[in-house]
């Protein structure tokens, strides 16, 4: 074989090397891996039934949470805005804040909306969305064991003073609205399951959970039984906002899609209509807001 032959043959397999790389790269990549907590992956399934994100409004549903509407809204953006590359989910029992994968780049995006300011605390790693929970918009029900009569009959934010409550100093936003009513006692737990349990005993009167419309404003689990009360809800007095990873090499594209879905679902009124659906956004003709600011 000449030289000239043998320099051919060698380039040709050298290109068929890196050709060969690049299928292979680009197969690796047809797909997105989502890590996911596996109880909210169970929900959002069950509640989409095999249809697509964009076919889903009712949300008059027993699968419903904040953060299975979380994952129908964020879906629907990054279809509206043009990001179709499929997910591949990795359900498991994981505690997604507690993980590094977004700020590593590891993780494309979370499904579970954050509060702005834990959101701003992260800016130089993650891109933050417009607000898909407006600041004003948020409000929680103040859930307490049935037999509690001191809940029961609270009839101004002065009784709060005999009343005692649990949430996480993790929880900024939560944390501090709290901290901000004259309770006779904040007691911290990070654990949401240990917090139910403490007001289902009684060991503490009250904790805060977004209404149930769905669930007759009532949380039943595992022996635990809440009830949400009949008139008065608590204002969270920031937004929510999607974030994505600045370091994944889809977050970029991902990211300006989420934009320019969630400017349409906006005109759509379908953010409002889904959040208000779910309870975050109460029949203000029906509950009073208990921390409102004095003028």
């Amino acid at each position: 074989m000449g030289w000239k032959a043998r320099k051919t043959k060698f380039f040709n397999i050298i290109a068929f090397y890196f050709l060969s790389l690049a299928e292979c790269s680009w197969a690796q990549n047809e797909y997105v891996d989502i890590y996911i907590r596996d109880d909210v992956y169970v929900n959002y399934t069950t509640l989409i039934a095999g249809r697509s994100p964009l076919a889903v409004d009712d949300f008059h549903s027993q699968f419903i949470r904040r953060d299975v509407i979380d994952m129908v809204l964020l879906h629907k953006a990054l279809l509206l805005g043009g990001f179709d590359k499929p997910f591949k989910y990795r359900p498991g029992n994981i505690n997604f804040r507690d993980t590094n994968l977004l700020e590593q780049g590891k993780q494309l995006l979370s499904f579970d909306t954050f509060w702005y300011e834990e959101a701003l605390d992260k800016k130089d790693k993650l891109f933050i969305s417009d607000p898909v929970v407006r600041k004003g918009e948020f409000y929680a029900g103040l859930y307490y064991a049935k037999t509690n009569t001191k809940m029961a009959k609270l009839s101004s934010i002065n009784d709060l003073q005999e009343l005692t409550a649990v949430s996480s100093n993790r929880w900024v936003v939560d944390w501090q609205t709290l901290s901000n009513l004259p309770l006779k006692r904040l007691l911290n737990e990070t654990t949401w399951a240990a917090q139910a349990q403490m007001v289902n005993k009684q060991w503490v009167d009250f904790m805060l959970i977004p209404l149930m419309p769905h669930a007759g404003n009532d949380f039943q689990l595992a022996g635990i039984s809440l009830v949400s009360h009949p008139h008065w809800v608590v204002l969270l007095d920031s937004s929510r906002h999607f974030v994505v990873s600045k370091l994944h090499p889809d977050g970029e594209r991902a990211f300006l899609a989420i934009q320019r879905g969630l400017k349409k679902l906006r005109l759509q009124g379908k953010i409002v209509d889904a959040y208000r659906q779910a309870g975050l956004i109460p029949d203000l003709n029906q509950y009073r807001q208990l921390n409102v600011k004095p003028r």
